[in-house]
C-alpha cells in the first residue's frame, strides 16, 4: 500500500487557536474515505496554550498499514505564535520541532535546520478568522512555511453533530516553491466556528474531520 500523504496533510490539523478567554476543546473523529481511523482533539486553555493530539491507525486486511501519533503544544499571544513544541511518530519515524520568539522574528527548527520566520507567524489556526487572510502559514510538523490561498465558496447546509447546519464553505491551497502541498476544504457555521474539514491527499485519498 502506498504511504498515505499524512505528513504533508497534517498541517491542516496540527494547530489551532481561538480568541476566547475560557478553556475550550474541539474533538474530531477522523475518517479515511468512509473508514474511521482515529481522532484528533484540540484543547485551548485560558492562557492561550493550545494542545493538539492526534492518533491514527490505518488497517488493510486487519494489518496495521499506517500509524500516526502526534502531540503539539503551541503558545499564542495577540494572534501570533510565541512558542511551539511538536513530537510526531509516523510509523516508526519520529520528528521533533521546536520554535520560539527571540528579539526579532520567530525561530523554528526540526533539529537539523533552523529558519527565521516573520515575527507574527501563524500555523493552521482554523478557528481564528485571521488565518483566512494569511498568504503564508507554518506547517508545525515539518517546519515548511507554505504559501496559502483561501477562496470563499457559496453557503451550504451540512450535518454537524447529527444536526443540519448552515455553513460557509472555503477552499485552502498550500504550496512550497510552486509545488502543491495541500488541498483542503473548510466549513464554518454562521457564528464563525470551524465545524468540518475535508482534504484530498496527493495520492487521492479523502480525509474527513467530523465533530464529535
Amino acid at each position: 500500500m502506498k504511504k498515505i500523504g499524512f505528513a504533508v496533510l497534517m498541517s491542516l490539523f496540527l494547530t489551532t487557536f481561538a480568541t476566547a478567554t475560557l478553556a475550550q476543546e474541539w474533538a474530531f473523529d477522523v475518517y479515511l474515505d468512509k473508514n474511521k481511523i482515529g481522532k484528533h482533539t484540540f484543547t485551548l486553555d485560558e492562557n492561550k496554550l493550545l494542545t493538539s493530539r492526534a492518533k491514527f491507525n490505518v488497517k488493510v486486511l486487519f494489518i496495521n498499514a499506517y500509524k500516526y501519533d502526534h502531540l503539539s503544544k503551541e503558545q499564542w499571544k495577540d494572534d501570533c505564535l510565541s512558542n511551539i513544541e511538536v513530537n510526531t511518530t509516523e510509523n516508526k519515524v519520529s520528528t521533533n520541532v521546536k520554535g520560539n520568539k527571540p528579539a526579532a522574528g520567530f525561530e523554528v527548527t526540526d533539529g537539523k535546520t533552523k529558519q527565521t520566520l516573520p515575527e507574527c507567524t501563524m500555523t493552521f489556526a482554523y478557528w481564528n478568522p485571521k488565518i483566512l487572510t494569511q498568504s503564508q502559514l507554518l506547517n508545525p510538523q515539518n517546519t515548511e512555511y507554505l504559501t496559502t490561498t483561501f477562496n470563499k465558496l457559496t453557503n451550504e447546509t451540512i450535518t454537524v453533530k447529527g444536526q443540519p447546519t448552515e455553513t460557509t464553505h472555503y477552499t485552502l491551497k498550500g504550496a512550497l516553491d510552486g509545488k502543491s502541498k495541500l488541498n483542503i476544504e473548510l466549513w464554518y457555521n454562521l457564528n464563525g466556528d470551524w465545524v468540518a474539514l475535508k482534504s484530498t491527499t496527493p495520492e487521492g485519498y479523502i480525509i474527513n474531520y467530523k465533530l464529535k
